[in-house]
């Protein structure tokens, strides 16, 4: 007889492990493609209607991986008012989850927060069979709750696109326009994978939206993963993104050899100073890797590039650009940088807590 354990099946053991059953009656559903309700994070919806983070027939040609990694819906969000006890959502995805090391729920998940402006509290996150690309599933059932209208936040997947969503609530329940953001400005934040949200386990626990709950902007999210190479085609597609607020470069984690970034970093901030004079500019250098603690060439590589950010910024200021500001990202994860990490490069939850705490007070300093 084997002594080797059987497979363990957790769900049959632990019935909260399952997915919760869809029940969907007394159920109304709607389209958050009209309104009350408001999708915000899509720079070009407004003209497009699509849920897409560049538009869809740029004026200048962006690389393969930029036109399909701008079908991720990251940083996207529905913002509505509502009296119902019940949250369902419909969803069709455009592909599966394919990560090794990325949660589904981060990759293809929505989740769920309530509350005003600046005081979003967590709910919940959709549970679904992930060998599915349509799925329902409910974000909140509740009995013994009062029916005041509360403000609902949703947030949608960091990586898979999605092709159709339905939001149900329970029949007869009042539905009404979100709060309104402090004013309509954007927040651009451009990077690589880690700017899109790799590795966070859900997607509100991504930086870009960790920051939008604490500072009531709209954040428009440009992370690509492994292709924010800072091309001059991209500068130019991001400067006619309209009501800028602050701009975000984090992309340097993506550019490994000292002299690309050199090239690209003046050339991307000249391109968007033809159009937008004094909106601030904020550079962020990369968090440190598990890797650089070992490796003295791989953390030499870092250095040199974080200095020629800021030797680009000093030239600038001295030009009279008194609009910029450089971040040196090697500090926002702490001492225990490898712990923050799920491969030694993307961050955990925990780590992009810490980086969204680490950014805020210098994201508030330069929007007022």
């Amino acid at each position: 007889m084997s002594d080797q354990p059987n497979a363990i099946n957790v769900q049959q053991l632990d019935p909260s492990m399952k997915p919760p059953e869809s029940q969907t009656e007394s159920i109304q559903w709607y389209s958050p493609l009209e309104g009350p309700f408001q999708i915000a994070g899509f720079a070009w919806f407004e003209q497009e209607g699509l849920y897409r983070r560049m538009p869809q027939s740029p004026s200048h040609p962006l690389s393969h991986a930029v036109e399909s990694l701008a079908n991720c819906t990251a940083g996207g969000q529905v913002r509505f008012r509502t009296s119902s006890s019940k949250l369902f959502l419909k969803v069709v995805l455009a592909g599966k989850a394919n990560s090794d090391h990325m949660t589904a729920t981060g990759q293809c998940g929505f989740d769920c927060y309530i509350g005003e402006p600046g005081e979003l509290k967590y709910v919940s996150t959709t549970r679904y069979d992930h060998n599915q690309i349509e799925f329902s599933a409910p974000l909140f059932e509740w009995s013994n709750v009062s029916s005041e209208m509360r403000m609902v936040t949703l947030n949608f997947p960091l990586y898979q696109g999605v092709k159709e969503l339905q939001i149900g609530l329970a029949t007869g329940a009042d539905v009404a326009s979100p709060a309104p953001f402090t004013d309509d400005r954007r927040v651009i934040v451009y990077g690589t994978s880690i700017t899109q949200g790799g590795c966070a386990s859900r997607p509100g626990m991504c930086y870009t939206n960790i920051l939008s709950r604490s500072i009531p902007l709209e954040f428009i999210n440009v992370g690509f993963s492994g292709s924010g190479l800072g091309e001059p085609e991209v500068a130019h597609v991001l400067s006619q993104i309209e009501r800028p607020a602050l701009l975000v470069l984090d992309y340097e984690g993506n550019v490994k050899q000292p002299e690309k970034f050199q090239q690209t970093l003046p050339e991307f901030i000249r391109i968007y100073r033809e159009r937008h004079a004094t909106v601030p500019i904020l550079v962020v250098s990369k968090i440190r890797f598990a890797k650089e603690r070992f490796d003295p060439v791989m953390a030499q590589l870092g250095e040199e590039r974080k200095q020629i950010a800021r030797d680009t910024l000093a030239v600038l200021a001295d030009a009279g650009d008194k609009h910029i500001t450089f971040f040196d990202g090697s500090t926002l994860l702490g001492d225990d940088y490898e712990e923050c990490t799920v491969d030694g490069v993307h961050p955990t939850d925990l780590g992009f807590i810490r980086m969204a705490e680490g950014l805020a007070p210098t994201f508030r300093q330069l929007l007022k």
